[in-house]
């Protein structure tokens, strides 16, 4: 073999992470009948007996990429790490039950801070009724990466997947988005004012609600316990991870759909509005390409209105179309343009 030939290597960049994740996707399938869902959607879905499954879903959080040391207080990371994978187990409308988390550490962190870490753990654990399962630990050469696994419970038939939308299903979003970040562009503009002079302090005055979005997320527990009180099942949903164009079409995608969402419709918080005008940024973009809201977006059938719409905080931002009609929004000026993914996706060639 001449190992001076040259070699067609493809970079990570040709796929994206979404690419990649259905290029490992087609690679396997499930062996066990007790797996109805495996990779693809928030969670895997699995049974146990009786007419219950288990869901469980993993998270990958690493520094330098997923979160800044320099401003985010391991306390609150610790609690926010919990927090992203909860909100999966949400997302396919089971309840959590347990985590494990894994840490690598370097030798730069303290006994102190990796306590810190923990209580944010524990406050999570506490607020949303899960154990702390186990983990592992390991060193590392590069910071800090946390993984998380959560596992959750649900009826067979309960459990909602990404691929169950229909034509004329409604579209739903819970809460405001966009700003999660609206937030990181804020500490992001304090951090760069604090490293040119660390005389300067950080001044986040009348941005609490955003920084909080970002620092201290929640997964919308009060929202899937009100729509099993409405006796509401969506048929289709995801958390907001990634921002709710790219996961309007991820959504889209896996349910053979196309959709229409309208602007107006979409609820967006004033402060988020401020720091868009400040940074040059339209609200819009921030709503619906800046990810890390962790909302849900649904879908529910066109019957059930009437009952989703006395749901607190769920807003019904469109509808669901025929495929051919692409994932589209409608502006506040009346345009109509297609709906451009433009969310975070590891391994761009700008990354």
């Amino acid at each position: 073999m001449n190992e001076n030939a040259p070699q067609n290597f493809t970079p990570l960049s040709s796929l994206g992470e979404f690419g990649l994740i259905d290029r490992i996707k087609g690679n396997f399938t499930p062996r066990n009948a007790e797996v109805s869902k495996g990779i693809g959607d928030d969670a895997a879905i699995y049974a146990i007996g009786n007419g219950e499954v288990h869901a469980v879903s993993t998270d990958l959080l690493v520094e330098g990429v997923h979160f800044d040391l320099s401003y985010v207080p391991l306390a609150h990371l610790g609690y926010k790490s919990v927090v992203v994978n909860l909100s999966d187990i949400y997302a396919m409308n089971c309840v959590p039950f347990g985590i494990t988390v894994s840490l690598a550490l370097s030798n730069r962190f303290t006994v102190e801070a990796i306590d810190a870490f923990y209580q944010g753990v524990k406050k999570a654990c506490e607020f949303y009724g899960v154990d702390l399962l186990g983990g592992d630990t390991s060193s590392s050469r590069s910071g800090l990466m946390i993984s998380v696994t959560a596992m959750g419970r649900g009826r067979a038939e309960e459990v909602v997947y990404r691929n169950g939308a229909q034509v004329n299903d409604l579209v739903c979003v819970t809460g405001d988005i966009g700003a999660a970040y609206a937030g990181l562009q804020i500490l992001e503009r304090e951090k760069s004012v604090f490293l040119k002079n660390p005389e300067i302090q950080p001044d986040l005055g009348g941005f609490d609600y955003v920084v909080g979005r970002q620092l201290k997320p929640e997964a919308r527990k009060d929202v899937i316990e009100e729509l099993r009180t409405a006796n509401v099942r969506p048929t289709a949903m995801i958390d907001l991870s990634d921002g709710l164009a790219s996961d309007l079409r991820h959504l889209c995608r896996d349910s053979n759909t196309g959709a229409t969402i309208y602007e107006e419709k979409i609820m967006v918080d004033h402060q988020v509005h401020t720091i868009a005008e400040e940074f040059q940024i339209a609200a819009l973009t921030m709503a619906l390409n800046g990810g890390e809201d962790y909302e849900l977006l649904f879908t529910v059938p066109l019957d059930v209105f009437e009952r989703i719409s006395m749901v607190k905080d769920v807003y019904v931002i469109g509808h669901i179309e025929d495929v051919s009609a692409g994932v589209n929004i409608v502006t506040q000026s009346g345009g109509f343009f297609p709906l451009e993914a433009q969310g975070w996706n590891h391994f761009r060639e700008s990354e």
